[in-house]
C-alpha cells in the first residue's frame, strides 16, 4: 500500500524558497536585472525628439516645484541643517545617477513627504531627546538604510512583499500624504503669521490661496470650450503649476505690494556651501558618532528601508503599467541597489535623501505618450440612436529612453549654483502653501476613498447598483471609514514623539488586510472595494482557488506561501483600474478592465 504522500512542514518550505529559481535564492532578481540593462541601455539612449525635450521641461517643473516646498519646512523644522540648496542637490545628483544607471529610467527620483515627515520627528528627538548631531545620526541611519537596501535586492524582495499589496494600503497611504499636503500649508501660514504684521500676512493668504485656485482652474484647461487653441489648452494644463508658482512669485513685487514684509526661502548667494550657519563642506563627520549611537540609528535606518522600498516600487510599478505600452525589459532589485547606493551617499554628505516618487513617475509616463503610426485597436461604440460603430483608435505607446529623465535631473542639479540659488530665494513660502494645498487636492482628488465618502452622504436612490453579491452599501461605508480612521490615527502617530515609526505602521497594513478584514467582511464586499496592488486579482480569488484544490499535490497558488516562487504581474496591474498614488498622479483606467471604484470628479 503507497504511503501517503508527507504534508509540507514550514523548515522544507523555507527550505526550498533558497532552491533555483525559489523567491529567496540569493541574487536571482539581480542576475536576471543585470541581463536586462545590458540588453535596452544602448537604445535608451539613441531615441530622442521634440516630445522628449518637453517630457523634461515639464518633469523639471513638477519635480522642483514640490521640492521647493519640502525644503521651506525641512529649514525651519530640522533647525536649519536641510535647506533649499541640500533639497535641491539630493533631487539633481540622485537623478542624474539613477538617469545613467537604472533599469527603469521612466521613475522620478526626488525628496518626498513622508521623509520630510521622518526626518523631523527624528531632528526632534536628536536635539530635545538624545542631545546628539542630526547630521551625524542621521548619517548613520541613512547608511544603515542602504545596506538594508542591498539585503533586499540580493533576497528578490520584490516577489515575497509587493506582489501581496493590496489597494487598501494604498489606499490609506494616498490619503497620508493629503493629509500631510495639507497641514503643511497650514504650517507654513502659520509661521506666515508669526512673522509677519497683518497686511503681510494678508498678502501671504492671497498668495497661497490664488496659487492653488489658478493651478487647479488652469490644470482642466483641456476642458474648456474650444476658444483657445487645443495645443494651448494643453499647454495651459500640463504647466498648471508651474506658470501659477511663476505669477504669483511675481505679484508680491510688483507696484506698492514690494514694500510689504516676505516669509522666503532661505537661500546662500554667497558660494557652494551648505544652509546651516558655520557648517563649510558638503561631507559630515560621521564617524565620531558615539558607538551606542552608531547602533541605534539601526532603528531609524530600518524605517526608512521601509518606507522607501514600499514608496519606490510602486512608482516604478505604476509608470509601466500596460496603459504605457512599455516593452523594454524592466526589473526592480538593480535599482533598490542603486537607491540603496544613493541614500548612504546622501548620509555620508549631508543632505535628505531622494526615492521615487509617485506623482511624478506616472506624470513622466504620461508625457511621453505618443500614437504608434500604423497601430490601431478596434472598439465598439454605441451613437445616440442606438446604433452600433467599429471604431479604430490609435496605440499609444512612451518612448522608453534617458535623456527625459538625464536633462531633467541636470538642469535641476544647476540651481545649486549661487546666482540660480538667488532666483530660488525670491519664492515666498506662502505661494508654496499654495502649491501644497494644489498637490494634496490632487492626490485626494483619485483616491477611491473620496468616492466612497461621498457615496455615505448620498441618497440611497442615486447610488450606483452593486454587485449582485453585495447586499448593501452599509458594509460598503464600514471599509471606507476603517480607511480613514486608520489615516487619521496614522497622522495624528506622525505629530507625536513615536512619529518615525509611521512607516512601520503602514506595512503592518498589508498582513491586517489579508489576515483580519476577511473576517469581518464577506468577500463579495472586499472583491467589491478592494483587489491586489500589483497584480490581477484579489485576496479573496486566491483564497478560492486554495478551497478548490482537491490535494491531488497540485503547486500552492502565489498566495499559499509567501516565500515560493511567484511570477511577475506588475506589468498588467490593477492600479490600472484606479489604485492612487501616494502624492495624487491621475492614473487613467484600463477600459478593458473591471472597473470597481468609480473615479470622483473634482
Amino acid at each position: 500500500m503507497p504511503k501517503p504522500p508527507r504534508a509540507s512542514t514550514w523548515l522544507s518550505k523555507t527550505a526550498s524558497a533558497f532552491h533555483k529559481d525559489g523567491a529567496l535564492r540569493p541574487f536571482r532578481l539581480l542576475r536576471q536585472d543585470l541581463a536586462n540593462f545590458g540588453k535596452r541601455y544602448i537604445s535608451d539612449w539613441t531615441v530622442f525628439n521634440q516630445l522628449i525635450f518637453a517630457s523634461s521641461v515639464y518633469v523639471f517643473f513638477t519635480n522642483i516645484l514640490p521640492g521647493l516646498t519640502f525644503a521651506s519646512d525641512l529649514y525651519v523644522l530640522t533647525g536649519q541643517n536641510w535647506g533649499t540648496i541640500e533639497v535641491v542637490f539630493s533631487t539633481g545628483l540622485c537623478g542624474v545617477i539613477f538617469s545613467l544607471f537604472s533599469i527603469q529610467p521612466l521613475t522620478i527620483l526626488g525628496v518626498t513627504g513622508p521623509f520630510s515627515v521622518l526626518a523631523e520627528n527624528i531632528y526632534s528627538l536628536c536635539n530635545d531627546s538624545f542631545g546628539i548631531d542630526f547630521l551625524q545620526f542621521m548619517a548613520w541611519s541613512l547608511i544603515h538604510a542602504g545596506w538594508m537596501h542591498f539585503l533586499l535586492a540580493i533576497f528578490n524582495a520584490h516577489d515575497w512583499t509587493m506582489l501581496y499589496v493590496t489597494e487598501f494600503s494604498c489606499e490609506v497611504f494616498s490619503l497620508l500624504n493629503s493629509i500631510i499636503y495639507f497641514h503643511k500649508a497650514f504650517q507654513e501660514l502659520q509661521r506666515a503669521h508669526a512673522d509677519l504684521d497683518i497686511a503681510s500676512f494678508l498678502l501671504a493668504i492671497i498668495g497661497a490661496v490664488g496659487t492653488f485656485e489658478l493651478a487647479l482652474f488652469l490644470s482642466y484647461a483641456d476642458k474648456w470650450p474650444p476658444i483657445l487653441h487645443r495645443h494651448l489648452r494643453m499647454g495651459l494644463r500640463e504647466y498648471a503649476a508651474a506658470i501659477s508658482i511663476i505669477f504669483f512669485i511675481g505679484i508680491p513685487y510688483a507696484g506698492e505690494l514690494h514694500q510689504l514684509g516676505k516669509d522666503r526661502l532661505y537661500t546662500s548667494s554667497q558660494a557652494f556651501r551648505p544652509t546651516k550657519p558655520g557648517r563649510e563642506h558638503f561631507y559630515v563627520r560621521f564617524w565620531q558618532l558615539p558607538i551606542g549611537w552608531v547602533f541605534a540609528a539601526l532603528i531609524p535606518g530600518a524605517i526608512i528601508t521601509v518606507l522607501f522600498f514600499f514608496d519606490h516600487e510602486i512608482s516604478s510599478i505604476i509608470c509601466t503599467i500596460k496603459r504605457y505600452g512599455t516593452k523594454k525589459p524592466t526589473g526592480y532589485a538593480q535599482d533598490i541597489v542603486l537607491l540603496g547606493i544613493t541614500t548612504a551617499l546622501c548620509g555620508i554628505i549631508g543632505i535628505p535623501p531622494a526615492n521615487g516618487l509617485l506623482p511624478q513617475a506616472p506624470l513622466h509616463s504620461e508625457s511621453l505618450l505618443h500614437d504608434v503610426p500604423g497601430e490601431f485597436t478596434e472598439e465598439t461604440t454605441t451613437d445616440k440612436h442606438g446604433i452600433e460603430r467599429m471604431m479604430q483608435k490609435p496605440v499609444q505607446r512612451v518612448y522608453e529612453q534617458r535623456w527625459s529623465s538625464f536633462l531633467h535631473a541636470g538642469a535641476i542639479l544647476t540651481f545649486i549654483c549661487p546666482p540660480l540659488q538667488l532666483v530660488l530665494g525670491l519664492t515666498p513660502t506662502s505661494v508654496l502653501a499654495g502649491l501644497f494645498i494644489f498637490m494634496g487636492q490632487q492626490s485626494l482628488s483619485v483616491n477611491p476613498i473620496l468616492q466612497r465618502t461621498f457615496w455615505m452622504i448620498t441618497a440611497p436612490s442615486e447610488l450606483p447598483p452593486l454587485p449582485p453579491k453585495v447586499p448593501s452599501y452599509w458594509p460598503v461605508h464600514a471599509y471606507t471609514l476603517i480607511e480613514i480612521v486608520m489615516t487619521v490615527i496614522i497622522f495624528i502617530v506622525t505629530l507625536t514623539k513615536g512619529g518615525p515609526a509611521f512607516p512601520i505602521i503602514i506595512i503592518a497594513l498589508v498582513p491586517f488586510r489579508l489576515l483580519a478584514m476577511g473576517r469581518i467582511w464577506n468577500k463579495d464586499v472586499l472583491r467589491y472595494v478592494d483587489g491586489w496592488a500589483c497584480r490581477d486579482g484579489c485576496p479573496e480569488d486566491d483564497d478560492e482557488k486554495s478551497e478548490q484544490r482537491d490535494g491531488e499535490g497540485d503547486d500552492p497558488p502565489n498566495d499559499a506561501w509567501p516565500l515560493e516562487e511567484v511570477p511577475h504581474e506588475s506589468q498588467e496591474s490593477d492600479m490600472e483600474k484606479g489604485v492612487p498614488v501616494s502624492s495624487g498622479a491621475s492614473i487613467g483606467a484600463d477600459p478593458d478592465k473591471d472597473d470597481r471604484v468609480e473615479k470622483p470628479s473634482i
